[in-house]
């Protein structure tokens, strides 16, 4: 049955000699793990050498509707918070081009944010999930979340939930207006289009925070997907610990109220979310690009200079937040921005930085190894940090490497 399965899946694009066991892996994705329609890409030492896509253009079309529109390679998904890690990537270009101060208060550069006893939140607390300030008191409608004023207004006048740069947990939507925030007061421009005029434009990326009206229809929707059952789960806890799973269906909790500072759930799927500026969750790419800036922050890529200087590298793996995780619940491992390697979010290998998207999109970079990895996915699963499928494909791209 499951060789059957695989037959119906047009996987189309190009692998290197050598690489093979990625393709393998990716069509056992479709096969075994709930894939509807996904594509990965990888890059080693600034050269691409997997490029890969498959199944439907739409998660909610069905693996076999005759009718269903197919993946197609200028496909781009919504990729959740590896949102996050492109974005980190703005405050450390700042901070590299003398722009911007990792250590001083946030409060420098957006006066209105030292209220209610915000005075010592540094920027690196923001880009560390170290600020105190997961949770809003009252959350935003989806209207308010994306009109720009909203968000960092509700921030600057919030008290923060723990002493800020004592303990870490997961910003995980107040992280966009923070952010976006920080950059638009430093700069005088907002975060999406510093990407679009200073990483994607000049890379050649297909990746936008804030999705303009004319690739719109290149985006394909995002539909749940159950997880796999063992053994196809990678190795994987595909259903959480009890005190997480309490966690989540408790409304008072931080968990809960740190995901639910949107309320009611956005429509991820509507033009106006995928055209929003929300760096923590609305970005939107193909895995062709995400595998390219990645890769261009650690070296060289078709002859352009690398993003990232040496120390500044250094700075996005370099052990900020350790531990047991206020919002998740779990060990997590941050470096400025970008998740690290670690149980909870495994990526290339020890060294390796990136950012995992709830329900499955992935992107991270080994510097060791020179490999650049991006995936994404419109079959949403339920982890929030370690899919299933995106497991599976490092894997393969780990074995080849080593």
């Amino acid at each position: 049955m499951s060789g059957k399965r695989e037959s119906v899946v047009d996987v189309q694009g190009t692998v290197e000699d050598g690489f093979e066991p990625v393709r393998d892996a990716f069509m056992a994705n479709f096969a075994r793990r709930g894939e509807r329609g996904a594509a990965v890409a990888v890059y080693r030492h600034g050269h691409k050498v997997v490029d890969l896509w498959g199944g439907t253009r739409d998660g909610d079309a069905g693996k076999h509707a005759a009718d269903a529109a197919p993946w197609e390679a200028g496909t781009a998904q919504v990729i959740r918070s590896a949102t996050k890690g492109i974005a980190a990537v703005v405050p450390l270009l700042l901070h590299q081009r003398g722009q911007l101060d990792l250590d001083a208060p946030v409060g420098t550069y957006w006066p209105e944010f030292k209220a209610a006893g915000k005075e010592r939140v540094l920027v690196r607390h923001l880009l560390t999930h170290r600020a105190g300030l997961p949770v809003l008191d009252t959350p935003l409608t989806p209207e308010q979340a994306i009109d720009g004023v909203s968000g960092p207004a509700a921030l600057a006048a919030q008290a923060p939930a723990w002493e800020p740069g004592t303990d870490h947990g997961y910003h995980a939507q107040t992280y966009s207006w923070l952010l976006g925030e920080l950059v638009q007061r430093a700069t005088g421009r907002s975060i999406g289009s510093w990407i679009a005029d200073e990483i994607a434009g000049p890379l050649g990326l297909d990746l936008w925070v804030g999705l303009p009206e004319e690739a719109q229809s290149r985006v394909g929707r995002l539909a749940a997907v159950e997880p796999p059952a063992p053994p196809a789960a990678s190795g994987l806890r595909v259903r959480p610990k009890q005190a997480v799973a309490d966690a989540y269906a408790d409304p008072d909790s931080l968990t809960s109220r740190a995901f639910g500072a949107i309320s009611p759930a956005p429509d991820e799927n509507a033009p106006a979310y995928r055209a929003a500026e929300l760096p923590a969750s609305a970005g939107v790419a193909t895995a062709r690009s995400l595998a390219r800036c990645y890769a261009a922050l650690i070296g060289p890529v078709d002859g352009r200079s690398r993003l990232f200087a040496p120390a500044t590298l250094t700075l996005a793996r370099t052990e900020e937040s350790a531990g047991l995780d206020r919002t998740l619940l779990v060990h997590t491992r941050f470096g400025l921005g970008f998740m690290l390697h670690g149980p909870a979010s495994p990526l290339l290998a020890p060294g390796s930085f990136g950012h995992p998207g709830r329900g499955g999109a992935l992107a991270c970079a080994d510097p060791e190894s020179g490999l650049a990895f991006g995936y994404v996915t419109n079959g949403m699963q339920r982890g929030v940090t370690a899919d299933p499928r995106a497991q599976a494909l490092l894997r393969a791209v780990s074995h080849v490497a080593g």
